[in-house]
């Protein structure tokens, strides 16, 4: 299914969904972050997305980011929380998505992380120094979330 980022554009269209969603910024002990290149939109981005009934949201950012990379995470912390209503998400099925989502910090679980993997969502995961993020192509609000992270400063509310 195919997906448009729109934020503070006045010819985006009215949100029709407000869903809770978490991802999660995966550092690990040499300081790489784990990104994923996303197959509706081809850009990189941090594993997350949308929280089933019955789990949490620490409990739906472990497993998006086992679903889609591969990876067993522990939630350490958390980068921020972002819920702009200027920025929606536009699906091919007519969902257009209020922005609601916690970014947590995490790292790989001891002992039984995994290796990165692709999935159904994904055509490539990779570990990256930070420095080498700059450089890929990203949606502004993941970008933010990465730049939130490597500030070491929780932002307020976005």
């Amino acid at each position: 299914m195919g997906r448009r980022d729109y934020e503070d554009d006045p010819a985006a269209p009215a949100a029709n969904s407000l869903v809770p969603a978490a991802s999660a910024v995966v550092v690990d002990g040499s300081g790489r972050i784990l990104l994923q290149r996303r197959r509706d939109n081809g850009m990189w981005a941090l594993p997350g997305g949308v929280m089933e009934i019955g789990e949490s949201l620490p409990d739906c950012a472990v497993r998006e980011t086992r679903e889609e990379t591969g990876i067993d995470i522990e939630i350490i912390g958390i980068v921020g929380t972002y819920s702009n209503p200027r920025h929606v998400f536009a699906y091919d099925d007519g969902e257009v998505r209020q922005e609601f989502s916690i970014c947590f910090l995490a790292r790989p679980a001891a002992g039984r992380a995994g290796e990165p993997a692709v999935s159904e969502e994904s055509t490539d995961v990779r570990w990256f120094e930070p420095g080498e993020v700059d450089a890929l192509p990203m949606v502004a609000a993941v970008r933010r979330r990465v730049d939130d992270w490597r500030s070491g400063e929780m932002p307020a509310t976005r």
